[in-house]
């Protein structure tokens, strides 16, 4: 990172990609380090910051969006904005800063009228948000524990649309059992409460590796084996096994579904499906990610099975763009506004037809500046985020009318580059 020694900049005004909500006033420190402070770091310094040294926010320097390391910063309720190498050379530590997380402006007077700018109001939870004209979209949550749990009820959440139970007992030194899965879900259900939860199994990735299976990093890779495709292998099974067992049980308490992660193939689905359906009471819905292209194109036979789907827009992208989400050389490539993804969920939306309302998106894409509104135009009308995104997201979304969202949605899927996407979504180009 390069910073010039320069006197401060009074007018000092930067506008990043907006990462993660909320405002923030501190002073500008490289690194890491210093509680209260605005920290300017590169994303492998701030995935390793201890609670300890939480800074007031963080300004992450070429940032990989779709990283697994990014999303998790969301999860701390720290605003979060990300600007480019170019516009960090601006930064002047020791300056006085205002960040806000949720438009991604950096400003250099921390008390200029736009400080004074409240959050929304949370929406209600348990009830789909209304657009302009009525229509309905719903803001389901993803979370990952029984505090995030806790927070999207609070934050207005309209159900817990992905629970990623691999963070339930990674830290354990052996793994995680039926006991352990059944305490873990019953506090994040109680947590939930009185939202309908979806629990994802157990999905391993390598930046994710759990204690309790140590050659995780030769075995976790990208498009390598992940999700479902280590559900035969041990002691991940042993592990899948607990996980149902526990959900068996308190599915007569608690208002549940159940997700499989990362199948390929319609046989993977047909074989999976009916695998978790055995293990659990009748009745529980069942669902699928929808996670690759392959998997995407073949919409309309797996709708049929599965009795909902969740497309999870990060992986989709990195098998789409043919890049490595963590990988920070190729974090061009992972590009939000191509075109050709658009048109890819085009496909899909008019695939699934009328069952369009059992199909789920996850991931960072919802939340992106000027996406949501091009989904919606698209015919999706349920998303799984952050909770701390719901209550900003929700604001967006009262104020567009599904006639615009549609219309808006057909020029984006008519353009050529990303460049006129970017234009027509008033997306500045210096966003990373």
């Amino acid at each position: 990172m390069a910073f010039t020694e320069d006197m401060p900049d009074p007018d000092l005004r930067l506008q990043g990609m907006a990462y993660a909500p909320g405002i923030a006033r501190g002073v500008l420190r490289r690194g890491v380090g210093q509680p209260g402070a605005v920290a300017v770091v590169g994303e492998a310094e701030a995935e390793k910051v201890p609670i300890s040294d939480r800074p007031a926010a963080f300004i992450v320097v070429d940032g990989v969006p779709l990283s697994h390391g990014m999303i998790g910063l969301v999860a701390h309720n720290i605003p979060v904005v990300l600007v480019s190498a170019r516009q960090a050379a601006q930064l002047q530590p020791g300056t006085e800063v205002r960040v806000d997380g949720a438009s991604g402006l950096v400003t250099g007077d921390p008390g200029d009228a736009a400080s004074s700018t409240l959050p929304p109001s949370n929406p209600e939870s348990g009830k789909p948000v209304h657009l302009a004209d009525g229509a309905a979209v719903w803001l389901l949550a993803s979370v990952r524990s029984a505090r995030s749990a806790a927070e999207a009820v609070s934050r207005g959440a309209g159900g817990i649309g992905l629970v990623r139970s691999e963070f339930l007992g990674g830290g354990e030194p052996r793994p995680p059992d039926t006991t352990y899965f059944t305490a873990a879900f019953e506090a994040l259900c109680d947590a939930a409460a009185p939202l309908r939860v979806t629990v994802r199994l157990l999905d391993l990735a390598g930046d994710k590796p759990p204690r309790w299976l140590p050659e995780a990093r030769e075995l976790l890779r990208p498009l390598g084996r992940q999700g479902a495709h280590l559900f035969h292998r041990e002691p991940i099974r042993t592990v899948i096994d607990a996980q149902l067992r526990s959900l068996g049980g308190l599915c007569g308490r608690y208002d549940l579904e159940v997700l499989i992660p990362y199948l390929g193939r319609r046989e993977e689905l047909t074989y999976w499906t009916r695998f978790v359906r055995r293990e659990l009471p009748p009745g529980v819905a069942v669902g699928a990610m929808v996670e690759t292209p392959a998997a995407l194109l073949d919409l309309a036979n797996w709708i049929d099975t599965a009795d909902f789907l969740e497309i999870g827009c990060n992986d989709l992208m990195q098998c789409l763009f043919g890049a490595d989400r963590d990988e920070y050389d190729l974090r061009e490539c992972l590009d939000p506004y191509a075109p050709v993804l658009y048109r890819l969920l085009r496909q899909a939306a008019e695939a699934a037809g009328e069952s369009l309302d059992r199909v789920r998106l996850c991931g960072v894409l919802p939340r992106l500046a000027g996406t949501l509104p091009v989904l919606v135009g698209l015919g999706f009308q349920r998303f799984s985020i952050e909770p701390a995104w719901i209550p900003y997201l929700a604001r967006n979304l009262r104020t567009l009318a599904l006639h615009d969202a549609r219309e808006l949605a057909d020029r984006v899927t008519g353009c050529r580059e990303s460049a006129e996407v970017r234009a027509l979504l008033g997306v500045p180009a210096e966003i990373p």
